[in-house]
């Protein structure tokens, strides 16, 4: 398996601005919605515009939009780190899922377009985080749910981990239909049950085990994900990231790893997949970078992946 990079676009709204801290991405309407994890606010980036449309994902929280450890606001964010495409009532949406890993993050949020206009609901899921924290064997402030995918009509969501603390990337699996139904106030989040605990090992760079940061759905049924080997002391605080990767999953047994190329000199802790096109061979998906700096626009990576 190998990862070539094709192309670098810094991503920014139409006014200029960055999008900051760019978590997830997935397909909506002829374009990508793109998740800040440290604001409330997504970008919805359309064909031929080359910036992105601002759109409301939460309310504000305490009056911030925006969140950082600089301003004294990092615990209030909603720390969107996983997109999925899903239907509502027939219509295109996209479903968001914050990582649970404090209290404040344990919101899901559904976007969708109806006659050309964006919609959103969101719905708090703390019966189900904690039925997954128990699932998972994990201690309280333990849990950092970074990435989702959907297969064959079940969500796929996917524990980071701190591999190099004993704590292997693991994943969880939830009925995709019943998730959207109860993000849209037509069940209740603590029906959810979520079953079938998968475990990863991706290998290691720099002595730091990588970490499942998102994850695609193959036409074969396999899983790409992506995978950052950073060094953070928990669930909560970032460290420095020592290399990434893309691995082709099926099941729990990894079949292939291939390091990333570095983008400007610096490693692309990649938290955000999309497939944009995929053969026998291999083919082309589309990436988001988290730069871990408010002031930086973040990377929207082109990758060629070649089985």
């Amino acid at each position: 398996m190998r990862v070539d990079l094709e192309a670098v676009t810094a991503l920014r709204f139409e006014d200029g601005t960055p999008v900051r801290a760019a978590s997830a991405v997935a397909p909506l309407g002829d374009g990508l919605l793109v998740a800040q994890d440290d604001a409330t606010v997504g970008c919805w980036l359309r064909p031929g515009t080359g910036a992105g449309t601002p759109v409301r994902l939460l309310p504000p929280v305490a009056g911030h939009d925006s969140f950082s450890t600089a301003q004294g606001t990092k615990h209030l964010k909603p720390d969107l780190e996983a997109a999925v495409a899903v239907a509502l009532d027939d219509g295109p949406a996209v479903l968001l899922l914050g990582s649970g890993s404090t209290p404040a993050r344990t919101r899901a949020v559904l976007m969708g377009l109806r006659d050309g206009s964006t919609w959103t609901l969101a719905r708090d899921l703390s019966p189900l985080y904690a039925r997954v924290t128990e699932l998972l064997g994990l201690a309280p402030g333990q849990l950092n749910l970074e990435g989702a995918c959907s297969l064959d009509g079940t969500l796929r969501w996917f524990h980071r981990g701190r591999p190099a603390a004993g704590l292997p990337s693991s994943s969880v699996d939830l009925d995709l239909a019943a998730v959207v139904a109860t993000v849209a106030g037509r069940a209740e989040p603590a029906d959810l049950q979520p079953t079938a605990v998968r475990r990863y090992e991706l290998g290691v760079i720099g002595g730091v085990g990588l970490a499942v940061t998102d994850a695609v759905a193959l036409p074969d049924g396999s899983l790409l994900v992506s995978a950052a080997a950073e060094d953070s002391p928990n669930a909560y605080d970032d460290g420095p990231v020592l290399g990434s990767a893309l691995a082709v999953v099926h099941g729990d047994r990894v079949r292939a790893v291939a390091a990333l190329p570095s983008v400007g000199g610096r490693v692309a802790k990649v938290e955000g997949l999309a497939v944009a096109d995929w053969g026998p061979a291999g083919g082309r998906v589309v990436a988001v970078v988290d730069e871990d700096d408010p002031r930086a626009a973040s990377p929207m990576l082109t990758l060629r992946v070649s089985l």
